[in-house]
């Protein structure tokens, strides 16, 4: 089971994984708080998506600790409208 958190923002949605990664690496928050020298809370609300702005400088910690891109952490897609389009 993935956790991910999925928030609305504008007409789309933010994606927040690191839950996920986290879970999927066996990796606790407190040795991640550690290892990358980043406050817990800030952690925390990474994970909830629980954020007011994005901190690029985390961003890069933890992409360089996880050795991963940033879509792999923190995600945005626009909400598909659906279409007025009848199929016959």
């Amino acid at each position: 089971m993935t956790n991910i958190n999925k928030v609305k923002i504008g007409n789309g949605y933010y994606y927040f994984k690191l839950d996920s990664i986290l879970k999927e690496k066996h990796i606790s928050i407190n040795k991640l708080m550690r290892d990358t020298e980043t406050d817990f809370k800030v952690l925390k609300r990474m994970i909830t998506g629980d954020l007011v702005r994005i901190d690029i400088i985390v961003l890069a910690r933890l992409c360089n600790y996880f050795n991963c891109k940033i879509e792999d952490i923190i995600e945005y897609k626009i909400e598909e409208k659906e279409s007025n389009l009848v199929v016959n």
